[in-house]
């Protein structure tokens, strides 16, 4: 019973993902929500958290409660009218497109934090 809750709940997780993403390249998305998307995204994949994850529970926490607050505020920021094209797309080719974009993404947030610690150690050095 709960396995089965919890591989709904995931199902749907990836269904809101993909339309997230569809989402974010539709020219109708507004620029806040595709901020919040962005920077949910950005904290999702980042190797730095609020809480660092080894202390323990407290350090999932945050990962539990601030990347579904993203997701929910971000579909909450989009108009309905795009929802609905962007969860038909995601239907129809169940989220295909979506994981390159993930594999896109989470190569941009990778090569972010490389600049940033090549600028750190830039300005510690000289």
């Amino acid at each position: 019973m709960v396995l089965k809750k919890l591989k709904e709940r995931a199902r749907a997780a990836k269904q809101a993902a993909a339309v997230l993403v569809y989402a974010l390249w539709d020219r109708r998305t507004p620029w806040y929500a595709k901020a919040i998307v962005a920077l949910t995204v950005g904290y999702a994949l980042s190797p730095i958290d609020l809480i660092p994850d080894f202390i323990p529970v407290l350090g999932y926490l945050d990962d539990l409660l601030i990347v579904p607050a993203g997701v929910a505020l971000a579909l909450r920021l989009t108009p309905p009218d795009v929802l609905a094209d962007c969860r038909a797309r995601a239907e129809a080719d169940d989220g295909a497109k979506a994981k390159g974009v993930g594999r896109f993404a989470a190569f941009w947030v990778a090569a972010l934090w490389l600049a940033l610690i090549m600028i750190f150690v830039v300005k510690v050095i000289v």
